[in-house]
């Protein structure tokens, strides 16, 4: 029976903060008898900053597969967080992120809380939140030439600048409009708060189990952005009547090339993303301290008292 705890430790390797974080990480993880595992390209990557480094750590997928992590610490910004979301796919280990970058709003805490996070999740000391992602099929004609998912959005968007995509929107079967444009993003609502919401698109509070689809750009009288069930499923089609091709990207990581007459079609994907929580509190909290909003002369509900 495999007693061996291990900690994948995924950081954005191109800035020596991260660098110097993760050998922190690894550090307190390896004095705590649990091992470390970094992917493959980081751990090259640490090793050329750090030529000591490497006792005691394990390479992803190299030497122990995704499903023997018990937790996914992240050193960087949400784009950080994304890849680890990436390249853990398939297991069930919770991600914590730990903000290094500018927003980080996916992240749970900061640098100067680095060792806490650390002690903390070797403590298994969180909350688990299943945020759901989307399951993205690409069909050309009849044939399902591409499958891939996203946490926050699938985004539909033109591949030359000089060009409008012409396509059609639709809604569990049935079109809905149809309009040039510059793309079309299709989101979680943890993507609500991403390229959807620079598009113009309604933040969505997490606990709400909804899909959204924001156009970009649009040449419509009605090209609003429209928020649905979490059982329907959106589709983009990439007209034929024009030659403009297309693009997929999903999570700003994956993409694929759609030519006139591609179908996207989103749906909820069966297997959720898995975040840890290390406080409980409201979205709003959370968008107000991320977003940096102006709450000044809020006074607040009574609360059985008269506020002076």
């Amino acid at each position: 029976m495999e007693t061996t705890r291990r900690v994948l430790v995924v950081s954005h390797t191109g800035r020596r903060d991260s660098v110097d974080a993760a050998l922190e990480v690894c550090g307190l993880l390896s004095a705590a008898g649990v091992v470390p595992v970094l992917p493959r390209d980081e751990f090259d990557d640490v090793c050329a900053a750090e030529p000591s480094f490497g006792g005691g750590i394990e390479i992803m997928p190299d030497d122990v597969p995704e499903d023997l992590i018990e937790a996914v610490l992240v050193l960087g910004g949400d784009g950080t967080i994304l890849r680890a979301a990436e390249i853990i796919r398939g297991s069930r280990a919770p991600i914590v992120g730990v903000n290094l970058g500018h927003v980080g709003f996916l992240a749970e805490s900061e640098r100067d809380e680095l060792a806490e996070t650390v002690a903390r999740v070797l403590a298994a000391d969180y909350d688990v939140e299943e945020r759901f992602a989307l399951a993205v099929t690409v069909t050309d004609g009849d044939e399902v030439v591409y499958r891939t998912w996203a946490m926050n959005e699938a985004t539909v968007e033109k591949a030359s600048r000089e060009r409008m995509l012409e396509v059609v929107v639709e809604v569990d079967g049935r079109p809905l409009s149809s309009f040039g444009c510059d793309g079309v993003v299709m989101s979680t609502p943890t993507g609500s708060t991403a390229y959807s919401f620079s598009a113009g698109g309604p933040v969505v509070w997490p606990e709400v189990q909804a899909l959204l689809l924001v156009p970009l750009s649009a040449h419509a009288l009605f090209a609003r952005p429209i928020v649905v069930g979490p059982d329907s499923t959106l589709a983009v089609e990439v007209l034929s009547r024009t030659d403009a091709r297309g693009i997929l990207w999903c999570d700003g990581r994956r993409q694929h090339d759609l030519p006139p007459g591609a179908r996207v079609e989103c749906t909820r994907a069966e297997q959720p993303v898995r975040l840890a929580r290390l406080r409980q509190g409201p979205f709003t909290d959370r968008l107000v301290a991320k977003f940096q909003l102006p709450v000044t002369g809020w006074r607040g509900p009574a609360t059985g008292e008269e506020q002076a």
